[in-house]
C-alpha cells in the first residue's frame, strides 16, 4: 500500500508549503522517539520525515500528486463517475451523429 503524505502530515491536497512546513514541525516534534515512548512513535516519525521530504519538493510533489491521481486515491467514487459520464456523452454523441 501506498503511503498517503497528506495523511501523515494532518493536511489536505492542497495545503501550501508553509502549511506544509508548521503541519512537519508540529508532528515530528509530537512522534519524536526522543519525547514519545509510544511503540509505533519511530515509524510515524519516519512517515513524517518521509511526507515532508516528498512534499516540501516542487517537483516529487508534482510527481506523488500525479502518481495519486492515477491510482484514483482522492476520490474513486467521484474519478468512476466522471469517466462514466465521459463514456456516456461519446456514445450519445457518436450515436446521435451516426443516425443523422
Amino acid at each position: 500500500m501506498t503511503a498517503d503524505h497528506y495523511a501523515a502530515l494532518g493536511v489536505s491536497a492542497h495545503a501550501t508549503l508553509a502549511d506544509i512546513k508548521k503541519a512537519f514541525r508540529q508532528k515530528a516534534s509530537f512522534y519524536h522517539p526522543d519525547r514519545n515512548d509510544a511503540h509505533d512513535a519511530a515509524l510515524r516519525f519516519q512517515a513524517v520525515q518521509k511526507a515532508y521530504e516528498v512534499l516540501s519538493d516542487d517537483t516529487a510533489r508534482q510527481a506523488y500528486d500525479d502518481n495519486r491521481r492515477r491510482n484514483l486515491l482522492d476520490d474513486p467514487l467521484q474519478t468512476a463517475q466522471e469517466i462514466w459520464q465521459t463514456y456516456s456523452r461519446n456514445i450519445l454523441s457518436s450515436s446521435s451523429s451516426s443516425s443523422q
